[in-house]
């Protein structure tokens, strides 16, 4: 089961990015962006899935000092960077319902370019903050951490040291949910009944998105260390390792009326 999900988030989002670099009608903003959803949730995707593969299949299950840390640096790069790109697309929909008449221009694709520069270095940036102060900690008694990857709960739990240091520096969600308040309010101010909800239609997917996502990110990571149950933090780690990032397509990209044409468009040619 676990193989058929990997596979489908492989194959999806893989096909997703190279569809949007391939057509020309999806070289928007907007787009761009979802191209990059896409890596992210491939790349931290890839950076589990095929240990736990292993792991499913041979006898004993082990990983190296050096391997946990490089896990645990390669899906922090990309959680962060998917929580700070989804800032970025609130912005992105805010520019384009507040001011529509000047959206291309406000978000040129050199723009584009500079804020998801800046997604990835920030995202590199805090995961490196994190598993400096993550693996400076003394890690005492049992070596076994009781989860599938090497994810902050069960590192800290194995910790006797002081972590009230690693506990402040934990990334908080403000600037994605000020960038959504931004878009509603943005919203409310429209004053046709029509326009408000063809608005509100518009950023349905978005703000379904960052519900899921951000919610399950509270649950893990905002809470007192004594709360940690590890049972529950498994069910809630695989749900936003493998399932978001299989329901991110059709929420986001399959639910896009021009990633359909483009879609239809690629099956006639094969077809035909």
């Amino acid at each position: 089961m676990f193989l058929v999900v990997y596979l489908i988030i492989l194959v999806a989002n893989l096909g997703m990015i190279i569809l949007i670099r391939m057509d020309s009608q999806l070289q928007t903003p907007m787009h761009f962006f979802l191209s990059h959803l896409s890596f992210c949730d491939l790349c931290y995707s890839i950076a589990i899935g095929p240990k736990v593969l292993v792991d499913l299949l041979a006898k004993g299950k082990s990983i190296s000092f050096y391997g946990c840390a490089l896990q645990f640096f390669i899906f922090c790069i990309f959680t962060d960077s998917e929580c700070l790109l989804l800032a970025v697309m609130a912005f992105d929909r805010y520019k384009s319902i507040s001011n529509p008449l000047l959206y291309t221009v406000h978000m040129s694709s050199r723009v584009c370019s500079m804020l998801v520069a800046g997604v990835y270095l920030v995202g590199m940036v805090d995961a490196l903050i994190h598993m400096t102060l993550t693996f400076r900690l003394c890690f005492c008694g049992s070596n076994e951490i009781n989860h599938f990857f090497c994810d902050v709960p069960p590192l800290l739990l194995l910790s006797c040291s002081d972590m009230q240091v690693n506990e402040l520096v934990i990334v908080t969600i403000s600037g994605v949910l000020v960038s959504y308040c931004y878009i509603i309010l943005s919203v409310l101010k429209i004053h046709s009944a029509e326009g408000r909800f063809k608005a509100f239609s518009t950023c349905a997917s978005y703000l379904t998105v960052v519900a899921v996502f951000q919610a399950t990110m509270l649950f893990m990571y905002f809470r007192p260390r004594s709360s940690y149950s590890l049972d529950q933090d498994k069910m809630t780690s695989l749900f936003y390792t493998l399932v978001i990032p299989v329901l991110n397509l059709p929420i986001y990209s399959l639910r896009n009326k021009d990633v359909k044409e483009a879609l239809e468009k690629l099956e006639n040619k094969m077809l035909f």
